[in-house]
C-alpha cells in the first residue's frame, strides 16, 4: 500500500503544477492566484497528519514555514524585474534562487 500511497501523492502534486501553467497560460493573474494559495502546505500537512499523525512535528513545521515563506520571496524579484532589466528567463530565473537561497542560508547559519 505504501508504494501506491507515494504515488498518488506524487500524481497529485503533479497535476497541481500542470494546472497552475495551463490556468497561468490564459491569466497570469488567477495563475499567481493559484500560485499564492498554500495548495503544497495543505497536501503536506495533510499527508504528513495522515500518515504519522505526529501533530508537534506538524507544528513545528508550520512553524518553520512561516519564517521560511518570508525568505523565499527574493526569488520573485529578478522575475518581476526582468522586463525593466532586460534580462531572458533563465537570468531572472537563476538570480531569483541566488537570491532566495543567500537569504535561507543566511536563516540557516544566523538565526537557528
Amino acid at each position: 500500500m505504501q508504494p501506491l500511497w507515494s504515488i498518488l501523492r506524487v500524481a497529485l502534486v503533479a497535476v497541481i503544477v500542470v494546472a497552475v501553467a495551463e490556468v497561468s497560460k490564459r491569466s497570469p493573474r488567477l495563475g499567481a492566484v493559484l500560485l499564492s494559495l498554500p495548495l503544497i502546505s495543505l497536501l503536506a500537512f495533510t499527508f504528513g497528519w495522515m500518515q504519522h499523525r505526529d501533530l508537534p512535528a506538524i507544528s513545528k513545521m508550520a512553524r518553520e514555514t512561516l519564517i521560511l515563506v518570508p525568505l523565499s520571496l527574493p526569488f520573485f524579484m529578478p522575475l518581476a524585474m526582468a522586463d525593466h532589466f532586460g534580462w531572458g528567463f533563465w537570468p531572472a530565473f537563476a538570480a531569483g534562487v541566488l537570491l532566495a537561497t543567500a537569504t535561507i542560508v543566511g536563516w540557516l547559519l544566523l538565526g537557528t
